[in-house]
């Protein structure tokens, strides 16, 4: 459930990815790999995550790359297709959906949350009639994020089966004063993304998850992308286990229930889907001209030159200065990086460790970044 496109560590319940002998050594870089190969090697080098994989899309052309292991017990490489948590890529799903919901007239992006969700948000300084829904979307509610009280005890081994409701977590940042007057300045918040979600269920009637899948996993063929209910604690197969520290060796994480991160983050999917899903978005295929544009109208980030906020989208530059839209993703076990270029070009990146050492977040980035670009 975090943000971590380039390093920025934001956390949620809201994570990072030629196959290699299945072994848990790290692999030898080859000379004569790929660079995304190269790249992805040193992801998993002594240290390293445990696993990754990039599945990059080219004009309808899908070409996977793998180093490392899925599995820590069996040496299992990482699958071929590999379902993964994606943590706070779930955000760019539900943003699509509400800007859906805008076409159809259903949803105004600068009405106040309060006129959809009344009573909702208030107390401590909280007004949902001053926050409206493009603050939510855009991280300017100035609403506290609810995972930083979740993880503040640094007991993970204490979340794994708790679950949550929605209203649930937003009670819970609103024991908080807010951090800004909304639409003053940035600051990323799961808290808005529980409270789209519920926007979303209040306007038409149905589940998120229902809605994801009517709007945008089936139209577009997304067949292993789906957002989990509560208790859902199993990944589909095939999926590399995910792994976490908790103060000692790499621990088994993977068996979690996401509900704790919901609409902030709970999404499973594969790098093939989204890919799929981000070309489709930023080529026009999901959202109507007028929508994409407001969802690409951005504000600055703080402390990160370069990067900007949409509506559920990061924009940020390639090293070679080209710019790209896309979300990375952070949930315990896994990390996630996904963006495309335009409608033609999208890469992804996971591995099955998360939170992830600096340098090793460093390396998954710069896989990330080789495997997006042009050449």
């Amino acid at each position: 459930m975090r943000k971590s496109l380039r390093g920025k560590q934001i956390v949620a319940c809201g994570t990072l990815v030629a196959l290699i002998a299945a072994t848990t050594a790290a692999p030898a870089l080859a000379v004569t790999a790929s660079p995304v190969q190269q790249a992805l090697d040193r992801v998993t080098a002594q240290g390293g995550a445990p696993g990754a994989e990039a599945v990059v899309t080219d004009h309808g052309r899908v070409t996977e790359t793998r180093s490392g292991v899925g599995d820590l017990t069996t040496g299992k490489p990482y699958p071929h297709d590999a379902v993964v948590r994606v943590g706070s890529i779930t955000k760019t799903f539900v943003a699509t959906v509400v800007l859906q919901l805008v076409a159809e007239g259903k949803v105004r992006l600068d009405d106040p949350i309060e006129r959809y969700l009344p009573g909702l948000i208030t107390g401590n300084g909280n007004d949902g009639a001053k926050i409206t829904v493009r603050n939510l979307l855009q991280h300017t509610s100035g609403l506290y994020s609810y995972t930083d009280d979740v993880l503040a005890t640094g007991d993970l081994e204490s979340l794994r089966h708790r679950g949550a409701e929605p209203g649930e977590l937003v009670a819970l940042a609103l024991n908080h004063p807010p951090l800004f007057a909304p639409g003053t300045a940035w600051s990323y918040s799961n808290t808005n993304y529980i409270v789209a979600g519920m926007l979303v269920e209040k306007v038409t009637g149905h589940g998120l998850a229902g809605e994801i899948t009517r709007r945008i996993t089936r139209p577009l063929g997304l067949h292993d992308t789906s957002l989990p209910g509560r208790g859902d604690e199993r990944l589909p197969s095939p999926h590399p286990r995910g792994y976490v520290t908790l103060g000692g060796p790499l621990t088994d994480f993977t068996d979690f229930d996401p509900s704790i991160a919901w609409a902030a983050g709970a999404l499973v999917s594969t790098g093939r889907d989204l890919d799929t899903f981000y070309t489709a978005l930023i080529g026009g295929r999901l959202l109507p001209a007028a929508q994409l544009a407001q969802m690409q109208h951005t504000v600055p980030v703080p402390g990160e030159p370069g990067t900007d906020y949409g509506l559920g989208l990061f924009h940020r530059t390639l090293p070679d200065g080209t710019r790209y839209w896309g979300h990375g993703g952070d949930i315990f076990g896994f990390a996630t990086l996904s963006g495309a270029l335009d409608g033609r070009r999208g890469a992804t990146v996971s591995a099955n460790e998360d939170p992830l050492p600096d340098n090793v977040r460093e390396n998954t980035e710069a896989a990330f970044e080789v495997s997006l670009a042009r050449r």
